[in-house]
């Protein structure tokens, strides 16, 4: 079992290596990410936003050699998808937080802009691209699972995954405004900052339903060997904790047939409604993603023994390759 952090910690040395008593995990963000410089750094904000009508990608990122800015909306109704997206040189004018859910997140380029404010109380998050508008206010969550990953003193990765968050506002297509309630709809945050290998592939799986009181977060591949996992459990907003890897079995050659994630503790199944695929190739940097959203079904056992019953939870699992 990997040790829990409990107080505030820097992820870097002064050199800019990792720093050793910031590895293990936390409920709640306590790492600054004091990364300076380039060498395979990465940053990121991804916000995923669930809602009746509506799943939306929210992506600002800074790559070192190039800001990848992005929105993505799928109309679950006629499956209609808009992508829009702005790569920068050098990620200029990009501008990222220190520490997870407090500061701005900011990205821009052409054809589309994305604001990310995070305050104590909320965080709001602004975006504008042609055919699509986002105003939208996201509450305060419980608690999180963060995670500092070690390959190695020089390259690292800390992550912070935070669903079920509570989300109001408005999503605007076409001209069409969409209402956003907290009855109906949850918000996940993964908020990303590390010093990566040039390759890596992982997966990742999240799900919830609207409260926040019930959800689940998983990971593979990229965790393993750190001794370090991803992998937990909320339930009415307390996080358990499952330092077990997992066995992830899917289909590379038919993406929506259902995903298993399976290990001691847990036992899922995503049953995919719809299949996104992102591809990137900026020759330097070039990354594709294979995710299914859909519905869960299956078990997993709370730090009590209890085992709780995730049927009907609504999120992701991907598979996702990069070059960077």
């Amino acid at each position: 079992m990997s040790r829990e952090i409990t107080a505030p910690v820097e992820l870097c040395l002064p050199d800019g290596s990792l720093n050793p008593d910031a590895v293990g995990w936390s409920r709640r963000p306590l790492h600054t990410a004091n990364l300076t410089g380039w060498g395979r750094t990465k940053r990121w904000e991804y916000w995923g936003i669930v809602t009746p009508r509506h799943v939306i990608g929210v992506v600002v990122s800074s790559l070192d050699y190039a800001g990848v800015h992005s929105l993505y909306v799928l109309d679950r109704e006629t499956h209609r998808e808009l992508t829009p997206e702005a790569v920068v040189p050098l990620a200029r004018g990009a501008q990222f937080p220190g520490v997870s859910g407090a500061g701005t997140a900011y990205g821009r380029g052409p054809g589309l802009e994305i604001a990310i404010d995070q305050q104590p109380d909320a965080t709001a998050i602004r975006a504008t691209a042609e055919s699509v508008a986002l105003d939208l206010r996201i509450g305060p969550g419980q608690e999180s699972l963060g995670v500092v990953v070690p390959w190695s003193t020089k390259r690292f990765q800390y992550t912070v995954k935070d669903l079920g968050r509570p989300v109001e506002g408005t999503i605007t297509v076409d001209g069409v405004e969409h209402a956003v309630t907290p009855a109906d709809s949850f918000a996940v945050l993964d908020h990303g900052r590390g010093r990566w290998p040039y390759s890596m592939t992982w997966n990742w799986a999240a799900g919830s339903r609207p409260g926040g009181d019930l959800g689940i977060q998983l990971g593979g591949k990229w965790t393993g060997g750190t001794g370090q996992t991803e992998n937990g459990i909320f339930v009415d907003g307390r996080l358990h904790k499952i330092h077990e890897e997992l066995t992830w079995t899917y289909d590379r050659t038919t993406w929506m047939a259902p995903w298993t994630i399976e290990g001691p503790r847990v036992s899922v199944t995503l049953t995919p409604f719809h299949e996104r695929v992102a591809r990137t190739n900026l020759l330097v940097v070039a990354g594709e993603t294979h995710q299914c959203f859909g519905t869960f079904s299956g078990w997993a056992v709370d730090d009590d023994g209890r085992k709780v019953e995730l049927d009907g939870l609504v999120g992701w699992a991907e598979e996702a390759h990069n070059r960077w």
